[in-house]
C-alpha cells in the first residue's frame, strides 16, 4: 500500500512539474521579443534606487494606476483599441459640453416655449450628433452608420462598452493585426446599424455595442480555428459564448437595448473574421486582398438589400397631416350645435366656413397622406381617414343644401343618414 502511494505521489509531482515547464515555455515564447529589453531596463532602473525600494508601500498602488493608464496608450499589438476608446470618450465629453451650452442657450431664447417645442429642439440636436435613424439613413445619410458607433447616452453606457472593448482588444488585436481588427470593428458596427434600422422605424440608435459584439464573433472564430493555446481555448470559448448569450438575453428583455444591432454585429463579425482569418488549406494560400474583396462584396450586397427592401416611412409627416385633419374635423361640433333660432344666412355662413371649406381641405390632406409610404398600423388608420373625409364632406354639403332650401331649417333623411355615417366612423370600436 505504501509503495503505491509513493508511486502515485511521484507521478503527480512529475505531472505538475511538466505542466509548469510547458506553461513557462509558452510564456517565454510569446515574450521573447520584449523580455530581454524590459529586463535590462528594469535592472538599470533598480540600480538608481535605494536598498529599500521594494519595501515602499505606495509602489503597488502606483503600479496599478500605471497599468490602467497603460491600456489607454497605443503600443505594439495593441494599437487600434486605445484609439477607439479615446475617440469614444472624447466624443462623449464633447457632446455633454455642447448639450449643456445648447440647453442654456435654448432656455434663454425660447423663454416660455411649450415642452413639445423644447423636446423637438433637443431631438434635433441629438440627430445632429450623428445617431442612427431609419429615415435619415434611407434618405442618403449613410455616414450615420459610422458615427453612431461613437455616441453613448450615459457614463455607464460608455464605461461598460469600453470595458468590453479593452478586454477584446487585448485578446484578439495582436492575433488579427490592427488593419483586420479595425476593418472587422467598423464593418460589424455598420452591419449592426443596418439590421437595427430594419426593426426600428422611428427610434434613434447609438452606441458601440454592435461593433463590440462583432469582436465577440471574431473572438469565437479565432478560438474555433485554434489561434490560441489549446489548453486555454476550451475555457475561453465557453466563457465567450456564455457572455454573448447573456448579452442577447439582456437585450431581449431590456427596454433600451438595441438587440437587433447586437445580433447583427455578432453575426457579421463572425462571418467577416472567418473570411479574413480562416485557412482552409495550408498548401493553398488565399491572397489577403481577395479576402477583403469578398468581405466587401458581401457587405455591399447586404447594404443594397437593406436599402432596397426597407421602405422609407413618412411617419412624421403623416402625423402632422393627421393632426391638421383632426383639427379641421373638430369644427363639425360648431355647426352641429347651431341654434334653430339663428337666422338662415348666419347658419349658411357657419356651415360654409366651419364645414365645407375645412372638409375640402381635408380632402386635399387625404391626397397628401396617400402619397406617403406608411407602416401597416398607420396605413390602416389612413384608410379610416379616407372614409371619414368623404363622408364628412358629403354631410356638410347636404346640410348646406337643406338649410338653403328649407325655411323650417330641418335636415332631410338623406342628410341625417350622412351625419349618422360620420359618427359611426368616428366612434367605431377598435
Amino acid at each position: 500500500m505504501g509503495s503505491r502511494c509513493s508511486l502515485t505521489i511521484t507521478v503527480k509531482t512529475i505531472s505538475i512539474w511538466r505542466n509548469f515547464f510547458d506553461e513557462f515555455e509558452y510564456v517565454e515564447f510569446h515574450l521573447k521579443d520584449v523580455w530581454e529589453e524590459n529586463l535590462q531596463k528594469f535592472h538599470q532602473f533598480i540600480a538608481t534606487q535605494d536598498d529599500h525600494y521594494f519595501e515602499k508601500a505606495p509602489l503597488a498602488t502606483k503600479n496599478k494606476i500605471k497599468n490602467v493608464l497603460f491600456l489607454l496608450f497605443p503600443q505594439k499589438g495593441y494599437t487600434v483599441t486605445p484609439i477607439i476608446v479615446l475617440l469614444n470618450t472624447l466624443y462623449y465629453i464633447a457632446i455633454v459640453l455642447l448639450s449643456i451650452v445648447f440647453i442654456a442657450y435654448l432656455s434663454l431664447k425660447t423663454g416660455h416655449a411649450s415642452q413639445e417645442d423644447y423636446l423637438a429642439e433637443i431631438k434635433r440636436l441629438v440627430l445632429n450628433f450623428g445617431v442612427n435613424q431609419r429615415n435619415l439613413v434611407l434618405g442618403g445619410q449613410y455616414w450615420r452608420l459610422i458615427t453612431y458607433q461613437f455616441i453613448h447616452g450615459s457614463v455607464s453606457h460608455l464605461f461598460f462598452n469600453m470595458y468590453a472593448l479593452v478586454y477584446l482588444g487585448l485578446m484578439i488585436e495582436n492575433k488579427l493585426g490592427w488593419k483586420k481588427y479595425l476593418f472587422i470593428y467598423l464593418m460589424s458596427g455598420v452591419c449592426g446599424g443596418l439590421v437595427s434600422l430594419i426593426f426600428h422605424q422611428e427610434e434613434i440608435m447609438m452606441g458601440a455595442s454592435g461593433a463590440i459584439m462583432g469582436l465577440y464573433g471574431a473572438f469565437i472564430v479565432l478560438l474555433i480555428t485554434k489561434s490560441f493555446e489549446p489548453k486555454a481555448t476550451k475555457a475561453l470559448l465557453v466563457s465567450t459564448l456564455i457572455v454573448s448569450l447573456l448579452v442577447v438575453i439582456n437585450g431581449a428583455f431590456g427596454k433600451r437595448v438595441d438587440n437587433a444591432a447586437d445580433i447583427g454585429g455578432f453575426v457579421s463579425g463572425f462571418i467577416i473574421t472567418y473570411l479574413l482569418a480562416y485557412e482552409p488549406n495550408k498548401t493553398f494560400e488565399v491572397k489577403t486582398w481577395t479576402r477583403y474583396a469578398v468581405s466587401v462584396l458581401l457587405f455591399l450586397m447586404f447594404f443594397s438589400g437593406v436599402l432596397h427592401f426597407s421602405p422609407k416611412y413618412g411617419t412624421e409627416e403623416y402625423r402632422k397631416l393627421r393632426d391638421t385633419f383632426n383639427a379641421n374635423l373638430g369644427s363639425l361640433n360648431n355647426i352641429m350645435n347651431l341654434k334653430i333660432s339663428l337666422p338662415k344666412d348666419v347658419k349658411l355662413t357657419s356651415i360654409k366656413e366651419d364645414g365645407i371649406i375645412l372638409m375640402e381641405r381635408n380632402l386635399i390632406i387625404i391626397k397628401q397622406m396617400q402619397a406617403l409610404t406608411l407602416r401597416p398600423e398607420d396605413a390602416k388608420e389612413r384608410a379610416e381617414k379616407v372614409k371619414l373625409s368623404k363622408a364628412s364632406h358629403r354631410a356638410v354639403m347636404l346640410m348646406y343644401r337643406d338649410i338653403k332650401a328649407d325655411s323650417t331649417y330641418r335636415y332631410s333623411k338623406q342628410t341625417s343618414a350622412a351625419l349618422a355615417q360620420v359618427f359611426e366612423i368616428l366612434y367605431k370600436p377598435d
